[in-house]
């Protein structure tokens, strides 16, 4: 039997009645057609997942009732910042919600000097709560319970002056780079991976992370879209050093 993961963001705790989110209310009563007492399992990031069953299903909103919480750890053990240059349009979204299902900690979006998406603080705010629910329905789907953070766009030498020191690996995705991530095998549990929209890094944004430390890294010998380069870099991360 098929049992739902739904993502809310409230406090969640056995013998509370919650209303689920719209749009999964919508998607459990009316188009799988689930019954009260159908059991669920709802997770608010918390680190746990919630089992729970159908309560209400009404109009004006669809219930469930929390039964009891169980500790789950899915996260990866390394720790990776995505920053990734803004993509237009779905393209952004598959970024995200790639990433989060291969465990990335964070996301940064980053504005470069070849970005072609435009955003103003208002249509900045909308995309940001756009892309923070596209990384909620990958959680639902893979069965995380943190959810990644989805930080809000910044420029690049912005995001770089707001870094700091730390320990991290610093790794910005470059056809031209000089190294590869075999050189890289022990490399701590902590990285930061730059990726560049879709016209790539200027030669600007490629010195100013290199002065910020970013080793230059090469993928093989094809220049691979934008959409692909940090999804594949974070597999092979995974693999080297991550929970694969």
């Amino acid at each position: 039997m098929r049992i739902p993961r739904i993502y809310t963001d409230q406090p969640l705790r056995a013998g509370v009645e919650v209303l689920l989110p719209e749009q999964a209310g919508e998607h459990v009563a009316r188009v799988l057609r689930m019954e009260r007492g159908h059991p669920l399992i709802l997770f608010n990031g918390d680190g746990r997942e919630y089992d729970a069953t159908l309560a209400q299903l009404a109009k004006r909103g669809v219930t469930a009732e929390v039964e009891q919480a169980r500790e789950v750890d899915r996260e990866s053990k390394l720790d990776i910042t995505l920053a990734q240059g803004v993509a237009r349009g779905e393209k952004m979204d598959w970024i995200l919600q790639k990433a989060t299902e291969l465990g990335v900690a964070r996301i940064a979006p980053l504005v470069t000097e070849r970005t072609e998406v435009k955003l103003d603080e208002e249509r900045a705010e909308r995309r940001v709560a756009h892309w923070r629910s596209v990384v909620a329905g990958a959680c639902e789907q893979s069965g995380r319970t943190r959810l990644p953070e989805v930080q809000a766009p910044l420029r690049l030498d912005r995001w770089l002056g707001d870094l700091g020191d730390d320990d991290a690996l610093r790794l910005a995705l470059l056809p031209e780079g000089d190294a590869g991530l075999r050189q890289f095998a022990g490399m701590g549990n902590a990285v930061l991976l730059c990726v560049g929209p879709e016209g790539g890094f200027s030669d600007k944004d490629i010195a100013q992370l290199r002065q910020a430390r970013f080793h230059g890294l090469r993928l093989g010998p094809r220049i691979l879209r934008t959409e692909t380069a940090g999804i594949a870099a974070m597999a092979a991360l995974q693999a080297l050093a991550g929970d694969w």
